[in-house]
């Protein structure tokens, strides 16, 4: 499975050194672009923020130990 991974993107590096069609050009750039987006810049603001108040709390030790996290939440789980 490797050697064909390896094969085939072999075959699409030599393909790509080929193209002369800058709109097709463009659009595998927007692939790869898409393809290594942060995924912070995807989410909400107000995830972002409710993300940034976690890390807060968890710096500041405002923390439950996971026994307790589990007591409350294991009928669900």
């Amino acid at each position: 499975m490797a050697t064909n991974l390896q094969e085939r993107k072999i075959e699409l590096i030599q393909w790509l050194s080929v193209i002369d069609d800058v709109g097709l050009l463009e659009k595998i750039a927007d692939l790869k672009d898409q393809s290594v987006r942060d995924w912070w810049d995807e989410i909400s603001a107000a995830e972002r923020d409710s993300l940034d108040k976690g890390i807060a709390d968890a710096d500041s030790g405002k923390l439950k130990p996971h026994s307790e996290a589990r007591s409350i939440y294991e009928k669900w789980l």
